[in-house]
């Protein structure tokens, strides 16, 4: 078998024998909706993410969704979001009825810029029609946006802060989760993510207690006390029993695996910060999950070319960002424009990355880079 851009197949050797013993389980009880490993992995992922309450989903993508009807974001309201994601940001905002407004992100960290936050509040503020309700940040490649620094804005402007830590879930700065500043934390259990099931999945994290009973409401057909008593109008979302089965010996591992990434990460680092034209910032104080190492090179095709005849699997995220899709062409950017994500877009590009990476595989990576690139 070749190199693997993200190795699922060793994290399974690994936990094989627990996963199994929890598919089984769940298989022999047969609660495959809300069971018992449901509930269990909501308290151990609210105790690792610092949350209060975590209710699992059906997606990242519902996560979204659900903390913003949760939030009573709807029709006339501006929520900003990063347009240097992936569209399931803005299509979470879009299918409440909300209107995204793309900013732009630092050139360091791909996270969400606050002087362009900033100048997209005035903008909002100018037009008509539209009422600034919520910042949803982006914490991009598993890197947590500085949420010190979002959050000072959100509390000035009485908006409401969304962390959507899809690929950052388990990231921290100053070793706190970014829980400690937005109102609430969204992940993704997709199979990719450094936190992922063998499916979909997903969940909302927060402190707050009516948000926690509206979301809870809100995943089950927006549920009242008794069955047949909807008190809102919800949507059926519910992270699998099977998917939470998964999931707990794997968050299990997953401080472990981070510190994993983490070594993977410092040592491309140190071969490739003089090579390339960029390699990834971190915050001071901040520690990634690393979903993704991404680089900057001046030629990505030719890196991408040379590395795929050596066997070596490359991978380029948002080349075409959320405000340049067709679906979303007619939606409000800042008006001081997106300078810094159309700089990087012909120059990303992203290495294997993952906590079973061999250092004898990582060395043929950066060798195949380095003579690429030079």
């Amino acid at each position: 078998m070749g190199i693997q851009f993200i190795d699922l197949k060793a994290q399974r050797k690994r936990l094989k024998s627990q996963i199994d013993a929890g598919i089984q389980a769940v298989m022999e009880h047969g609660a495959f909706i809300m069971g018992p490993e449901v509930r269990e992995f909501e308290k151990q992922l609210a105790e690792f993410g610092q949350a209060k309450h975590a209710l699992g989903c059906a997606n990242g993508t519902d996560a979204l969704v659900l903390s913003l009807m949760a939030l009573g974001v709807g029709e006339g309201d501006a929520v900003f979001c990063p347009s240097f994601t992936y569209c399931a940001s803005a299509e979470g905002i879009a299918n409440v009825g909300a209107t995204p407004v793309f900013v732009d992100v630092c050139a360091d960290t791909y996270n969400m810029d606050v002087e362009s936050l900033k100048q997209a509040i005035i903008d909002i503020n100018e037009t008509a029609g539209l009422s600034p309700k919520a910042i949803m940040a982006v914490d991009i490649f598993g890197q947590a946006a500085d949420y010190r620094l979002l959050s000072q804005v959100a509390q000035a402007e009485g908006l409401k802060l969304i962390a959507d830590s899809a690929q950052g879930f388990g990231s921290t700065i100053d070793g706190n989760h970014p829980l400690n500043w937005a109102d609430i934390t969204t992940t993704s259990f997709f199979p990719a993510k450094p936190l992922g099931c063998y499916g979909d999945g997903g969940a909302v994290l927060t402190n707050d207690d009516q948000i926690c009973e509206t979301v809870d409401s809100l995943r089950i057909h927006g549920k009242g006390e008794h069955k047949y008593d909807n008190v809102r109008i919800g949507m059926n979302s519910r992270l699998d029993t099977m998917q939470a089965a998964i999931l707990l010996p794997k968050l299990s591992v997953f401080a472990d695996e981070i510190e994993k990434r983490n070594a993977v990460a410092q040592k491309y680092h140190n071969a490739l910060h003089n090579q390339v034209e960029r390699v990834p910032t971190v915050l001071e104080g901040g520690i990634s999950t690393w979903a993704q190492y991404t680089i900057e090179v001046s030629d990505w095709l030719r890196l991408a070319t040379q590395l795929k005849e050596k066997g070596i699997p490359t991978a380029r995220y948002y080349p075409n960002p959320v405000h340049g899709q067709s679906a979303y062409k007619h939606f409000p950017v800042v008006s001081s424009g997106l300078p810094q994500t159309e700089a990087c877009l012909d120059k990303i590009i992203s290495l294997p990355m993952h906590p079973y990476l061999e250092e004898d595989v990582q060395n043929q990576i950066i060798e195949a880079v380095i003579e690429a690139v030079n």
